[in-house]
């Protein structure tokens, strides 16, 4: 008989409708991680990921792997599980599946990564490829990274689906761009899963995309949650609203990420860094209670009034 793990323990959840919250034999960093379900599937999901865009580019350099394991370590044992890649990010997916491995963690891992070429006809390759790399047999779930190539890697990849090759599909964009186009397919494809921007100062998704996403069961991952760390050189100088409590926040890295997540179609957001603290905090958003739609436009006005 396999052991329970944990992940397999929130996919069960979500089979029998009880995904929302996990129960405390799973909660490492105090009271249960909030979780949101995959809408295809069920499967429940923490709504704080890991980006590794930058942060985890640092090839075979000893130091830098034993910092980005510690990180990484810090993530899972927080209750952590979704992590996002691409072969865009350098070596990030070669260091991802060297200290997953180190770390005998692949159980808790939710391994997301992305096809990035331009030529339509390599897609199955360029899975192979991101598998060796990460150690992984199959991706839980391959996204077409910025919406390169589209036409042609949606159709390998819904096949690849039905063969169970991956889990689930997807498509990313980033910066705001290209969301006419984005909003066009989420209307016309089978996708489990979207990538896109949105922040407390980035707000265009709230509009059209996220709206549509809880219309079509889409799944919604939200990159760029502190906008690449220009929202704390804007405002970590300023003090947190003495309410900032009653939204479940102790730092200004839990009041952006619980204003991400929650809103109500979004399933996870990816914050990276290079710093074990930063990533307590980030986890720390994984906790708690999250605002409501009132306290959320309080958080917005409170923001753009500093």
């Amino acid at each position: 008989m396999q052991p329970i793990t944990r992940r397999r323990f929130l996919t069960g959840l979500a089979a029998i409708g009880l995904a929302s919250r996990v129960p405390p034999l799973f909660a490492r960093g105090g009271g249960e991680p909030i979780t949101r379900p995959i809408p295809s599937s069920g499967e429940a999901l923490p709504v704080i990921g890991m980006g590794t865009w930058r942060t985890f580019n640092v090839g075979t350099d000893p130091v830098l792997l034993d910092e980005r394991a510690r990180i990484l370590e810090v993530f899972f044992d927080q209750g952590g599980s979704v992590v996002d890649s691409s072969p865009m990010y350098g070596s990030a997916e070669a260091v991802m599946g060297q200290l997953t491995e180190r770390l005998d963690r692949y159980d808790d891992l939710f391994a997301a990564t992305k096809v990035w070429t331009s030529d339509g006809d390599a897609t199955r390759e360029a899975v192979g490829q991101s598998e060796d790399l990460w150690g992984v047999e199959h991706f839980d779930l391959m996204q077409i990274h910025n919406l390169l190539a589209w036409q042609e890697h949606l159709e390998a990849l819904k096949a690849m689906r039905d063969e169970g090759r991956v889990r689930y599909i997807g498509i990313t964009t980033s910066h705001g761009r290209r969301h006419g186009e984005l909003e066009r397919i989420m209307e016309n494809e089978p996708l489990d899963f979207v990538q896109l921007t949105y922040n407390i100062v980035d707000r265009e998704a709230e509009e059209r995309l996220l709206p549509l996403a809880l219309e079509r069961g889409i799944a919604v991952i939200a990159n760029r949650p502190y906008q690449g760390g220009r929202l704390f050189g804007r405002f970590q100088s300023e003090p947190l609203p003495d309410w900032a409590d009653e939204v479940g926040a102790k730092n200004w890295a839990e009041f952006f990420l619980k204003f991400v997540v929650s809103h109500p179609a979004m399933t996870c957001a990816i914050p990276a860094t290079t710093q074990v603290e930063h990533m307590r905090e980030n986890m720390g958003a994984l906790y708690g209670i999250l605002p409501d739609q009132e306290q959320r436009q309080r958080m917005v006005d409170y923001v753009e009034a500093l």
